[in-house]
């Protein structure tokens, strides 16, 4: 007979814990159900829940208000905001400045190697044009045109110089993606180090284990923290990784292109056209 009264009470305890361990880790599955136990006619009957135990449960995390997110994230949340308002700023700076047209205009650089195959234009009047374009390239002939008529080494290495320092302005503020690829992990961690924290200080304060909604606010910060981490830090690593390609098609581009200016303007080049000029003459 004194079995028959615990096994009511052994049954509701695995119930309740099974439940704020369900509603801890955000899972809204049913739990199992069990097979009906006789109830002693001296157990009273179980009390309906009140209004005030009702409310009491935890709610769900928050995906989507972001508003609340960020106030049930922590503070920490704030600077993977700002991290993430910096990725979309610097990637459209980014889109904008390194646009193939941009560096690269093909209308200038049409026209500018092939008035250099004519003849058509003289070391100042190429130099003018690269100046009036200003565009990435246009520094680098214009590094090679202050060569002129030089031996190809010299002319070669003026280039070399220019084009370290165009690399440079492509390459510039993605190390800002770098940045935030490397921090937003490390901000969402500490975050979820201090929402375990919250947990565990929770549960060493009283009896938490059974009463989910002491620990689902911990456990949601925690995880927020490293989904806000995550969500920065993803995009930024993909970002960085396109952006560099695309700073290094360009740059071996450019490197092309300016090696068909060297092999126009050096001084063994000159010499040989001034040679092919000189022997027709010289057969009339």
């Amino acid at each position: 007979m004194n079995k028959a009264k615990h096994v009511p009470r052994i049954a509701a305890l695995c119930l309740m814990i099974a439940a704020g361990l369900s509603a801890a880790m955000g899972t809204y599955a049913a739990p199992a159900q069990t097979p009906p136990v006789a109830q002693s006619a001296n157990d009273p009957a179980p009390a309906a829940a009140s209004p005030a135990e009702t409310a009491a449960t935890p709610e769900a995390i928050p995906t989507r208000d972001l508003w609340r997110i960020i106030q049930d994230a922590g503070p920490l949340m704030i600077p993977i905001v700002l991290c993430s308002f910096l990725l979309v700023t610097f990637v459209l700076e980014r889109a904008i400045s390194l646009r193939r047209g941009r560096v690269i205009p093909k209308p200038f650089v049409t026209r500018f190697l092939q008035q250099l195959r004519d003849g058509e234009i003289d070391r100042q009047q190429a130099l003018a044009l690269c100046e009036d374009s200003g565009s990435p390239v246009a520094q680098v002939f214009a590094g090679a045109v202050r060569k002129w008529g030089r031996p190809s080494v010299e002319v070669e290495q003026a280039v070399i110089d220019n084009g370290e320092r165009v690399t440079n302005s492509l390459r510039r503020y993605l190390r800002v993606f770098y940045a935030i690829t490397t921090v937003g992990p490390l901000l969402g961690l500490m975050g979820t180090v201090l929402g375990m924290i919250q947990t565990f200080n929770v549960i060493a304060a009283g009896d938490a284990l059974g009463r989910a909604t002491l620990l689902a606010g911990g456990i949601a910060k925690a995880l927020l923290n490293t989904a806000g981490g995550l969500a920065v830090a993803i995009p930024a690593s993909i970002i960085y990784v396109f952006f560099v390609s695309r700073v290094d098609r360009l740059i071996v581009d450019i490197d092309a292109l300016a090696q068909e200016v060297v092999n126009t303007i050096s001084a063994e080049e000159l010499q040989d056209k001034q040679s092919r000029a000189t022997k027709p003459r010289r057969a009339a």
